[in-house]
């Protein structure tokens, strides 16, 4: 005997049976009400439940006269008996016998990212009573088979007429409308586009009346929204709560997909707070754009972000940084005076992954000042398209030299400042490291998470030296490029072999020292050996304890994949460093010096070959200039990340005291959440399930992205994501890349996906790697050479791979699978290429 299907399901079940049963608006209203928005109750007639009542018919077709024939059969026939009863019984369970009612269209692709079929279906207000009830879901049933229903299925090529019916109580409404979590005309992401009317809103929703338009524009560091416009008839909504509806709104949007959380949504408000009713994704957002961009892809690289953040992002993570990524990328154009787009998003996620929008990047290089395209890509890395530009002229020209020059002159004090910044942020994060967190009150906490987030957000002289260190490179390569064609990056990358150190490069021979202290001591080097991690059980006047000790208070707050501040640091977890140590006993830091020497001198000597004079002179004068600007980045990554590990510091406590009240299982769980969400769990505004809810979502969603690659490059516009080629493509024997540090070097490879890996990398191996971010250093130190699948000339791996003087090439996607464990390889820093041999 068969079962019975389910029938009723309340909005719990809704959101766990999906869209398919419950509708898309079902499905959508049960994530909202699973997450702890303020949604009515209500429940969902499933999808089987019309299945009953059209068994056996025949639907199909689009003639009008036979779409209406099967209309009235619908309208005119009782409801199945077993529906009639469930619904029966649950009208009277829920005492909504004679409650005014809501009755909804729910097709299963309704309010999806794919179709809204916004305004198709019929949906029935004010409805009282079984009897009314019963035909008001006929009603809703019928409309699957009218004339634009089914025309509008046919245009998004949806076949299958299914329908489930959400019914809920009315509302008491003195406003109602629609809100858009982007401006939906131009696409802008900043703002937030409100559709107002007095009382409620289905006139707006069937577009039989416009209602006010409210526009809100967010501030672009502390992103607190504020009127820009009213206009239209007035809706009675004050300022103060359409500023309240806007935060609900973008939070209501992330909660339901981080990645891309833009959705329009239904609201009520009673005079006392804000009820949501329907949520559906924008399905044809367009591209904010320059009108120079107009009609061409949205370019999306992760070829530079890729060397720093490669894996998956959490909630949390992303929605702190993507609009921190917006400043990084805009104020040296700021500087040099050209007006950036205001609100352009430059980042995104695609399958969790970060993303820079490309064709940004570029257009902007070239009308700022006149930096063509490809030399760009080539600063940025990558396998993204060039961007068509037009031709430039007089105008341009005078414009980018006077940029220029303003660029030149202002540039000094943000660069001065950020110096300054650096020293700051070293001292602040060590005094707020300091402070005993248990002395605080959850309110306090909160403050002082968002203060720190503020705080990160307002360092303009950091922001500049981490997103602006690329210019005087650019310009170094372009005059060697003019004497040297097809040799500039290799004799750049010669030509800052050695010099200063950057901080990153200072922390590596920090650590070679560290193992020849421990070499000298035949107990440690044993010690180290064995593996263990249990540096502070050593004798307190042991000399490697000592300098181990001083090693961790200067960069204790880095560590593998530091990007991520769900990222341990070596304070809390120094394993890692101690397992380098002890590979680094047998290296030979003299060696490692005089090959930094010898590529400098022979760089310097073949330029005083191909070169005049003056331009020798100011080659080298560019290099001193781009290295002090490069080492300035690393420094500023590295502030950035002393930060980050105070603010790791106070989730963690935050999750502490949350797992302690019984709103999260792990206090690590803290960063599936975003900044909103933690003041609510705080305030204890957001508990018990729903915050449970949120976070177990998140983490199967991150565990679906983390098990799907991304691709090089994304182009929006295009019928579907687009991939640059994924393997490298040996021509002629060998790889083609980018070459980032000079010289020529051979030996096994040894490809390495993480950077705990490296222990399987010798002295003089080719250390083939997908991306590098500063854990990766110490494995340079016995690198003979560095082949890395992303990157390009501003990317970490190429800035340390010069310093150390270390034949590299870079960007070449897929050669990790391409080049077997061990295989003889050759490494051609000169001419970017990379050759198995033997």
């Amino acid at each position: 005997m068969s079962e019975d299907p389910v029938l009723i399901l309340d909005l719990a079940a809704a959101a766990e049976i999906g869209p398919a049963s419950a509708g898309g608006k079902g499905a959508q209203l049960g994530r909202l009400a699973r997450y702890g928005f303020p949604v009515p109750d209500g429940f969902v007639i499933s999808t089987a439940a019309l299945g009953l009542a059209m068994a056996g018919e025949d639907a199909a077709g689009d003639d009008p006269e036979a779409l209406a024939v099967v209309r009235a059969r619908i309208e005119s026939a009782p409801l199945p008996s077993l529906l009639a009863d469930v619904l029966r019984d649950e009208l009277c369970r829920r005492g909504w016998e004679d409650t005014p009612l809501a009755v909804r269209s729910s097709a299963p692709m309704e309010d999806s990212g794919r179709a809204s079929f916004a305004g198709i279906h019929r949906s029935e207000l004010d409805v009282v009573g079984f009897d009314a009830v019963a035909d008001a879901v006929k009603t809703v049933w019928a409309s699957l088979w009218t004339p634009q229903a089914v025309a509008y299925r046919s245009r998004v090529g949806v076949a299958e007429a299914a329908m489930a019916v959400v019914v809920m109580p009315m509302l008491k409404a003195l406003a109602a409308g629609v809100a858009f979590s982007c401006e939906p005309a131009s696409g802008r992401d900043d703002q937030v586009a409100i559709n107002a009317v007095a009382g409620l809103a289905d006139g707006l929703v069937a577009g039989r009346e416009s209602g006010e338009e409210i526009v809100l524009e967010a501030d672009p560091v502390s992103e607190d929204y504020r009127v820009l416009h009213r206009r239209g008839v007035s809706s009675g909504l004050p300022d103060a709560c359409a500023v309240e509806l806007a935060h609900l709104v973008r939070e209501t949007a992330f909660a339901l997909d981080y990645g891309a959380p833009w959705f329009d949504i239904e609201w009520v408000w009673d005079g006392a707070g804000f009820h949501l009713v329907q949520a559906r994704p924008v399905t044809a957002r367009p591209w904010y754009t320059y009108p120079a961009l107009a009609g061409q892809p949205a370019l999306w690289s992760n070829g530079n972000t890729r060397d720093v953040a490669p894996h998956v992002m959490t909630a949390c993570e992303w929605v702190t940084c993507r609009r921190w990524a917006n400043q990084l990328l805009e104020q040296g154009w700021r500087i040099a005076g050209y007006p950036v787009l205001p609100g352009a998003q430059r980042a995104a996620l695609f399958q969790g992954r970060l993303y820079l929008n490309a064709s940004f990047i570029q257009w902007e290089g070239y009308a700022a000042l006149g930096i063509v395209p490809a030399a760009m890509n080539r600063l940025l890395g990558g396998h993204h398209s060039e961007i068509a530009v037009p031709p430039p002229t007089l105008r341009d020209r005078v414009a980018w030299l006077g940029r220029m020059l303003r660029y030149l002159v202002k540039s000094g004090g943000q660069r001065r400042l950020g110096r300054q910044q650096v020293e700051a942020a070293h001292v602040a994060s060590a005094a707020w490291r300091a402070e005993d967190l248990s002395l605080l009150s959850n309110a306090e906490l909160w403050r002082r998470i968002a203060s720190l987030g503020l705080h990160y957000r307002r360092q303009e002289g950091l922001i500049f030296l981490q997103g602006s260190s690329g210019g005087t490179l650019s310009m170094l390569l372009d005059l060697i490029e003019r004497y040297l064609p097809g040799e500039s990056h290799a004799l750049a990358a010669a030509l800052m072999a050695g010099g200063e150190p950057s901080v990153t490069a200072r922390q590596a021979y920090e650590l070679q020292a560290l193992a020849a202290t421990a070499a000298a001591d035949p107990d440690i080097a044993a010690w180290l050996r064995s593996g263990s991690d249990a540096w502070q059980d050593l004798p307190e006047d042991n000399p490697f304890r000592r300098e181990f000790a001083d090693f961790l208070e200067r960069y204790g707050h880095r560590g593998i994949y530091e990007s991520y501040l769900r990222s341990p640091r070596w304070r809390d977890d120094p394993g890692y460093l101690l397992r380098q140590i002890a590979g680094l006993m047998d290296c030979d830091a003299a060696a490692m010096r005089a090959r930094q020497t010898q590529a400098r001198e022979a760089a310097r000597e073949h330029l005083a070959r191909k070169m005049p004079f003056w331009a020798r002179r100011w080659a080298e004068a560019l290099a001193r200039t781009a290295m002090r600007e490069c080492n300035d980045r690393e420094a500023a990554r590295s502030a950035f990340t002393a930060y980050g590990e105070v603010a790791r510091r106070l989730m963690l406590e935050a999750g502490r005291r949350l797992v302690a009240s019984g709103g999260l299982a792990a206090a690590e769980d803290i960063f599936h959440l975003m900044p909103p969400e933690w003041d609510a769990a705080l305030a204890g505004q957001l508990t018990g399930a729903p915050l449970r809810n949120r976070v177990a979502d998140r983490q199967r969603l991150c565990a679906q992205w983390e098990a799907n690659p991304a691709p090089d490059v994304v182009v929006d516009g295009a019928s579907a994501p687009a991939a640059a080629p994924t393997a490298a493509g040996a021509r002629d024997g060998g790889w083609h890349g980018t070459a980032v540090g000079a010289g020529l070097a051979t030996g096994p490879a040894r490809p390495i996906r993480r950077p705990e890996e490296g222990g399987h990398l010798a002295p003089g191996n080719i250390l083939v790697a997908p991306s590098t971010d500063p854990a990766w250093t110490p494995l340079f130190l016995k690198a003979g050479g560095l082949v890395m699948e992303t990157g390009g000339y501003l990317s970490h791996g190429a800035i340390v791979a010069r310093e150390f003087a270390i034949p590299a090439v870079v960007n070449l996607p897929g050669i990790l699978d391409e080049i077997g464990d061990g295989a003889p390889v050759e490494v051609d820093g000169r001419r970017g290429t990379v050759r198995r041999f033997g």
